[in-house]
C-alpha cells in the first residue's frame, strides 16, 4: 500500500515492561491530569464531551407505543398481548368437558396458520422491520447480568490474562503509518517459543518519525518530584517525534490509552507555528518559510530523540529547526526546553543526535550529532562551543556510539558506506573545509543505495547490522585486536550473513538489548511488517561469533526453524530464503 511503512522501532528490555498491563481508564482525575496537559479550555471540553457520551448502563429496550410513549420495562409486563395469553390460558384450565381423541392431523393442512388473513393484522406500535422482535426483550451489558445464562465469567480474569506477560517476553514499539492512520504498536516477543504477535496499539495525530524508550516517569501525575521523593522510581515509557514539533511521551503499560503522559512543547490548546506561503505570486505559493527556531520548545518536525540511563530525567531531541534541545522530565508538562543549541550545525536540520551511554568520567555527558550540513559532531552537553567534528562526502543516514570503545562512533551515509571514527581524531576547527581532513579507522562499503539503518551489537564486540534501501538486512564481522584479543591482529571485515526478509526498503534495525539473544535483530520498512531474525540459526554467523562468544563463557542458542525468521502472528509470510 502506498504510504505505509514504519519508520522507527525500539526494543524494551526485558523486565522493564510491567507484566500486567492496564486498561487505560478516563476517571475524573485523568480528566483533571489531561485538562492541565491541553491548556486552558480543555478540560470543560473534555467534560462536555463527555456528557454527551453519557448512555445508561443495563437499560432495557421498551416497546414504544403509537403514542410515543414506554408500554413499561423490558420484561414486557402489562401489555395486551401477554394478558390475552394469559385469559386463554385460564379458560383451558378451567374447561373440564371430556375431550374427544385427537385426530391425524394432515401434513399439508396449514389452515391453523391463518395465512388468509396475514394481510388484514393491524400493527401495533412503531417496532417493525429488523427490529420487530425486540418487543418486551431485556439488554444485558454482560453475560453476568443475565439470569438465563448460568455460568458466569469473570471478564476482569480474563482481560488481565490476555494482557499479561511473562518475565521472558519482550516488547517491541514500533512506529507504524498507514495511508490513512498512524499509530505504535506493542509487539511482545517469546524468544523461546518462536512467537512474535501484537499486543496493543495507540493512535497518534500525526506521522510518527522516531521513538524511545525511558524508564523515567515524566509529568506531574507521576512526579514532577520523582527526583525528590523516590529517585530510584522506574516505569516504562516512549518518547515520539513526529511532523508535530511537540514531543509526546506515552505510558508504555497502558492499553488504550488515550493522553499521553506528559508533552514536551506547546500546549496543545496554543496555535503551533506553521509554514507559510513565501508570497502570493504562484511559484511563490509554492515556496514555503518555515516557522524560526526558539528556545522553549521544536517548530519543526521532530528527526531525533535520545535518552540515556546516565541522566533518566533527561531526554535529547533533534529537529529539521536546525535546534537540539535538552529536556528536563521532572518539570510540569506541557514544558518548555531546560537548554536549545542552534548552532551545533549552523541552523541546518539535525538529523541524528545520541548520548554516549558510557558511565566513563566526562563521557557520560558527550553528544554525538549529525546534520544535513554533512557533518558529524562530537561536544559535551556542559560546553557545547567547544565542539569537534569531521565533515562527510555524502548525506547521514545515521550515527551510533560504539558501546565497545566509549571514544569511538560510526556513521552510514546516504551513498551506501559505514564509517568508524575516533573522536580524538577530529578537529575542532570552526572552519568546516578543515573539518574534512579527519581519515575515518575504516571504510565498509554495506549497501546499494543508502545505508538507511545500522546498529551496533553491545553483546558481540565487533558485530554491526545495516540494513538498506536495498531491501537487504546484513551483519558484519569486524575482526582486529580488540575483537580477538590478539596484539597486533591485522583488521578484517567480512559478511557474517545476509538476508532479504521481503520487508520492502529498511528503514529501522535494532539489535536485542538481552544477553540471552546475542544475535537476535528487529527490522521493519517499507511494507509497515515487523519482523525478528535470529542471526544464531545462520551457519556463517554462528562459526563468526561463535567462538568469540565462548571465550567470554557464553553460548549461541539452538538453531531456530525457519531460518530464526520469526514474522507477526496473523501477518503475511513473505518469502524470506536466504541471501547469504
Amino acid at each position: 500500500m502506498s504510504g505505509t511503512l514504519i519508520s522507527s522501532l525500539v526494543w524494551v528490555p526485558r523486565g522493564k515492561a510491567s507484566l500486567e498491563p492496564k486498561r487505560y481508564n478516563l476517571d475524573d482525575s485523568e480528566l483533571e491530569r489531561v485538562g492541565k496537559l491541553g491548556g486552558p479550555g480543555v478540560l470543560e471540553k473534555l467534560r462536555e464531551e463527555m456528557e454527551g457520551m453519557d448512555v445508561g448502563e443495563g437499560e432495557e429496550w421498551e416497546d414504544v407505543g403509537e403514542d410515543g410513549e414506554g408500554s413499561g420495562s423490558g420484561s414486557g409486563s402489562g401489555s395486551e398481548d401477554e394478558d390475552e395469553s394469559k385469559a386463554d390460558n385460564e379458560d383451558v384450565d378451567m374447561d373440564t368437558e371430556p375431550k374427544e381423541p385427537p385426530k391425524p392431523s394432515d401434513p399439508n393442512d396449514i389452515s391453523a396458520f391463518k395465512m388468509e388473513e396475514y394481510d388484514n393484522e393491524e400493527s401495533k406500535g412503531v417496532a417493525m422491520g429488523a427490529f420487530a422482535n425486540v418487543k418486551g426483550l431485556s439488554f444485558y451489558r454482560d453475560n453476568n447480568e443475565d439470569p438465563y445464562i448460568t455460568l458466569k465469567e469473570d471478564d476482569d480474569e480474563i482481560e488481565r490474562e490476555e494482557l499479561s506477560l511473562l518475565p521472558t517476553d519482550n516488547i517491541i514499539i514500533t512506529a507504524r503509518t498507514t495511508s490513512d492512520l498512524s499509530s505504535l504498536d506493542f509487539h511482545v516477543y517469546a524468544d523461546a517459543d518462536e512467537n512474535l504477535y501484537a499486543h496493543h496499539d495507540l493512535m497518534l495525530p500525526m506521522f510518527p518519525l522516531c521513538v524511545e524508550w525511558l524508564d523515567f516517569p515524566c509529568g506531574e501525575s507521576s512526579s514532577s518530584n520523582a527526583n525528590d521523593s523516590n529517585p530510584h522510581q522506574k516505569g516504562s515509557y516512549v518518547a515520539v517525534g513526529s511532523f508535530d514539533p511537540s514531543i509526546e511521551i506515552w505510558d508504555a503499560d497502558l492499553v488504550d490509552g488515550l493522553y499521553p503522559q506528559a508533552i514536551l512543547g506547546p500546549s496543545p490548546s496554543l496555535d503551533k507555528p506553521e509554514a507559510v506561503p513565501a508570497g502570493t505570486g504562484k511559484k511563490k505559493r509554492k515556496q514555503l518559510i518555515q516557522p524560526p527556531s526558539n528556545e522553549n520548545y521544536h517548530t519543526q518536525p521532530v528527526l531525533s530523540l535520545s535518552w540515556t540511563p546516565n541522566h533518566r530525567n533527561l531526554l535529547l531531541s533533534g529537529s529539521a529547526d536546525g535546534t537540539i534541545k535538552l529536556w528536563d522530565l521532572t518539570r510540569v508538562s506541557p514544558m518548555p526546553a531546560l537548554k536549545s543549541w542552534d548552532k551545533i550545525h549552523g541552523g541546518e536540520k539535525v538529523q541524528g543526535v545520541e548520548w554516549n551511554k558510557s558511565t566513563s568520567a566526562g563521557l557520560d555527558k558527550a553528544v554525538l550529532s549529525a546534520g544535513w550540513d554533512r557533518i558529524v559532531k562530537v561536544w559535551d552537553s556542559r560546553a557545547a562551543d567547544d565542539a569537534i567534528g569531521v565533515k562527510v562526502a555524502s548525506d547521514v543516514e545515521c550515527i551510533r556510539w560504539d558501546p565497545w570503545e566509549p571514544t569511538s562512533f560510526f556513521v552510514s551515509l546516504e551513498n551506501g558506506l559505514i564509517l568508524a571514527y575516533d573522536s580524538r581524531t577530529l578537529s575542532s576547527s570552526k572552519n568546516s573545509q578543515n573539518l574534512s581532513s579527519a581519515q575515518p579507522k575504516y571504510t565498509l562499503s554495506a549497501h546499494d543505495g543508502a545505508a538507511s539503518a545500522m546498529d551496533i551489537n553491545p553483546h558481540i564486540r565487533g558485530c554491526i547490522a545495516t540494513g538498506g534501501m536495498d531491501k537487504m538486512v546484513k551483519v558484519w564481522n569486524i575482526l582486529d585486536e580488540e575483537s580477538e584479543g590478539v596484539k597486533g591482529r591485522k583488521r578484517e571485515i567480512s559478511l557474517a550473513t545476509s538476508r532479504d526478509l521481503g520487508l520492502g526498503k529498511i528503514f529501522t534495525a535494532r539489535w536485542s538489548p538481552d544477553p540471552e539473544t546475542p544475535l537476535t535483530i528487529a527490522a521493519a520498512g517499507s511494507k509497515a511488517n515487523l519482523q525478528v531474525w535470529d542471526a544464531a540459526s545462520n551457519a556463517g554467523a554462528r562459526k563468526a561469533f561463535g567462538d568469540r562468544l565462548r571465550r567470554h563463557g557464553r553460548e549461541l542458542g539452538e538453531i531456530k526453524k525457519g531460518g530464526g525468521v520469526v514474522v507477526v502472528e496473523g501477518g503475511e509470510d513473505e518469502d524470506t530464503d536466504d541471501e547469504a
